[in-house]
């Protein structure tokens, strides 16, 4: 089994390692941009070796991980040159604008849109982690318009990466993503932003920064080169999500202004809800 994976990351890197372990018979080879990037995906054990993209006519299967603006032209010149039992699959962030490019291919039932909710902070091929999909959502979108025995070959993989599937048409999918993921990142390079701003005439305030802060601004580390794109992808929806963040912010600032502290605490006691929800999901992943 040739498979080629397409950005050799931290998703993707991590969906090689985890391909190698479970599938004996996999050959896997690195494209990037990058050659240090595929050197250096080699030396780890990631890929075997490094690849053209003319050599994608010889795939069973393709991952495409790169930047969402990348792979709205990258994926149809891969379709263009795969055999007709090659498997595409993205792993991007937004999937709306990449299943309107490629609707009318001729080769668009080998294609799969897939969106592994998993992740750290980190980039590039070091970051890559084994196992990191286990009992992870995977959300799959327009899953009809994919051959049946592509589906059937993509879910092979996925359950034995230990993934759970969820199926959602592109549209909500970027709704419900702007929610839980876009925002979450828009928040923490903003804080991080706030701190050093401010930092920078105040200079002990790092040496004041606990494990709450350093979570907190956790994704702030994350790779600008990935985010940017997705914010543009996505732009309406996390525009959504911030009006109604900064209503939120506004009313706390309001309730902090007016002394109004019993207010606050039910607003905060309400919000406390979030760890029966947290814990339910958790018990369903480990289920």
């Amino acid at each position: 089994m040739n498979v080629f994976v397409i950005g050799i990351g931290l998703i993707g890197g991590s969906l090689a390692k985890d391909i190698r372990e479970k599938y004996n018979e996999a050959v896997l080879f690195g494209v990037d941009n990058n050659e240090a990037h595929i050197n250096e995906a080699i030396e780890k054990g990631i890929v075997d070796k490094g690849a053209s993209f003319e050599e994608l006519k010889n795939a069973d299967i393709v991952i495409v991980s790169v930047p969402v603006d990348v792979s709205l032209t990258l994926i149809p010149k891969v379709l263009d040159i795969i055999s007709e039992n090659c498997l595409v699959f993205d792993v991007g962030s937004t999937k709306e604008q990449v299943c309107e490019v490629i609707k009318e291919h001729p080769k668009r039932r080998n294609f799969l849109a897939t969106h592994p909710i998993a992740g750290t902070e980190f980039s590039g091929p070091s970051a890559a982690l084994n196992n990191l999909y286990r009992g992870k959502t995977n959300i799959i979108c327009e899953v009809e318009k994919t051959a049946f025995k592509l589906q059937e070959k993509a879910l092979e993989i996925f359950s034995n990466l230990g993934m759970r599937i969820r199926y959602m048409d592109p549209v909500s999918h970027d709704k419900h993503i702007a929610y839980v993921s876009h925002l979450s990142h828009i928040s923490s390079f903003m804080l991080g932003k706030t701190v050093i701003d401010k930092e920078k005439n105040e200079r002990d305030i790092f040496d004041m920064a606990g494990s709450g802060f350093a979570s907190t601004v956790r994704l702030a580390k994350s790779s600008p080169a990935m985010w940017t794109p997705i914010f543009e992808q996505n732009k309406d929806n996390v525009i959504e999500t911030l009006t109604e963040y900064i209503q939120n912010l506004e009313h706390f600032k309001t309730l902090l202004e007016e002394n109004n502290f019993s207010a606050i605490y039910t607003e905060m006691e309400n919000t406390n809800h979030i760890k029966q929800i947290l814990n339910g999901i958790q018990e369903v992943k480990l289920h």
